[in-house]
């Protein structure tokens, strides 16, 4: 297998080279140059299989067998989803008839980020173990990756991890989850700004070549092809679990498009009838997107569910490869005109290309508490803000007849303002947790300057070339 960057212009690498690289360095993002098909005799075995063995026979095709064997792949997936805390790894609940739970949060920082990113964590040290390479790697987050990838590479010993956050646009415990890990490889940033501008910080990071090869830098934002693979995998199980000839739509909250970019992969590979919804809060770049072709950045909006709070969405980039026939010039030329103008062109008839599978749709603020509210009173459950966009657009979006199955991406407990604002109840942390908001924190805050942000990592981080 091999992968190619979505603007054409770099390099073809090896799965070892992009799980390293992150960003290609022509600006795109790494896909692999062909999908692997899974049977529907193998999906239906999944029903019966353990995660564990589902997410090998995923991944398996992805990855070279020169980089890891059979027997070691097997064994560093058996010891990412070990640490989560349901058998299950990915359980389904049942909220009625048509309507299901995927719960995605049962790892060890709450949040479905943990799926691809403890299992990077140990990627990343297996791959750099063998070569002898140490790597810094920066990234940006709108709450979760940040804690989920800490946690994944704390204490390391062949890397050091930045991580970018938007000053007070995080809630407490995703903040605290990150600037309580007081490793010495790990540095906690709070920009003054928004998620995206800590991405486009990222991205200018790795934009300047002597910058990126003096530190060695990598990436555990989705822009590295390894988180998106990760997450291929539970849909292929939820999907198997189901175990139903109705039609299946899956509704992903998703700001930055990677959770959902996983499921259009496992659409591509095999799962062929299932429908994917784009859920969004008031920041809806994307829904308008699929609703009416417009691809236009409004101001961000803060929210209840701020891990969506976000106008550029990177992944987005891996459908549009898609939506122009793989035709990299056209992929740069269109990004390049909607970094410049603010909306992406010839969107009519890209949105029409992606209808087939996709639609979106919007909830507001009032209405996320309404469905906390609601579902609380009906099925005992509390949800996150987040899962609950996802379960108001499956209420309102999929017809009854079909399976509807809401990502439930993230614990309530995450969240406890937002909840206990809906139903009167707080959340409370696990046990590991909870003694959160006792920890001492670590965090330094910086301007929304890409010179600022590399002088910090070049001062803290080792040269390594």
């Amino acid at each position: 297998m091999r992968y190619i960057s979505t603007r054409g212009a770099a390099p073809a690498l090896d799965f070892e080279d992009v799980v390293l690289t992150g960003l290609a360095r022509d600006g795109g993002l790494y896909i692999p140059d062909q999908w692997s098909p899974i049977s529907p005799d193998d999906i239906r075995g999944f029903a019966d299989a353990g995660y564990a063995d589902c997410a090998f026979r995923v991944m398996r095709p992805y990855i070279d067998g020169a980089c890891i064997d059979d027997a070691d792949l097997r064994a560093l997936i058996g010891k990412t989803y070990a640490v989560f805390d349901d058998p299950a790894v990915a359980p389904l609940r049942r909220l009625d008839d048509d309507t299901w739970l995927l719960e995605l949060f049962h790892g060890p920082t709450l949040a479905f980020k943990d799926f691809a990113l403890q299992f990077l964590g140990r990627m990343f040290e297996h791959i750099l173990a063998k070569r002898a390479q140490r790597i810094t790697i920066v990234g940006a987050t709108s709450g979760d990756t940040g804690s989920a990838a800490i946690e994944a590479c704390k204490g390391r010993n062949n890397l050091d991890i930045f991580m970018l956050h938007p000053a007070g646009r995080v809630s407490d415990v995703q903040r605290r989850q990150m600037t309580t890990v007081l490793a010495p490889n790990v540095h906690n940033i709070a920009i003054e700004g928004t998620f995206d501008d800590c991405q486009d910080l990222v991205k200018g990071m790795f934009n300047d070549e002597g910058f990126r090869d003096a530190l060695n830098l990598s990436a555990v934002n989705s822009i590295n092809w390894a988180r998106v693979m990760a997450q291929i995998v539970y849909y292929f199980t939820a999907a198997a679990k189901l175990g139903t000839a109705d039609p299946i739509s899956f509704v992903v909250p998703t700001g930055n498009f990677g959770n959902v970019y996983a499921g259009y992969a496992a659409h591509q590979m095999g799962l062929s009838d299932a429908k994917l919804i784009v859920a969004s809060n008031q920041n809806d770049i994307l829904t308008r997107f699929f609703e009416a072709g417009d691809m236009s950045i409004a101001p961000v909006r803060p929210s209840y569910s701020p891990s969506m709070d976000i106008q550029i969405s990177s992944n987005f980039e891996r459908l549009l490869f898609d939506l122009f026939d793989r035709d990299g010039a056209a992929v740069a030329e269109a990004i390049g005109k909607f970094r410049e103008s603010g909306t992406l062109p010839d969107g009519a008839r890209l949105k029409a290309a992606a209808g087939a599978v996709f639609s979106g749709f919007r909830t507001v603020d009032a209405d996320t508490l309404v469905t906390i509210r609601e579902t609380h009173a009906a099925n005992g459950i509390l949800l996150d803000p987040h899962t609950a966009v996802g379960l108001g657009a499956a209420r309102q979006m999929v017809p009854d007849g079909t399976q509807r199955i809401v990502l439930a991406t993230a614990h309530p407990a995450k969240f406890p303002d937002a909840v206990e604002k809906a139903t009167g109840v707080r959340p409370e942390l696990p046990a590991h947790l909870a003694d959160l908001f006792d920890r001492e924190e670590r965090c330094d805050t910086l301007a929304n300057d890409l010179a600022t942000v590399q002088s910090y990592v070049r001062d803290k981080a080792p040269v390594v070339a």
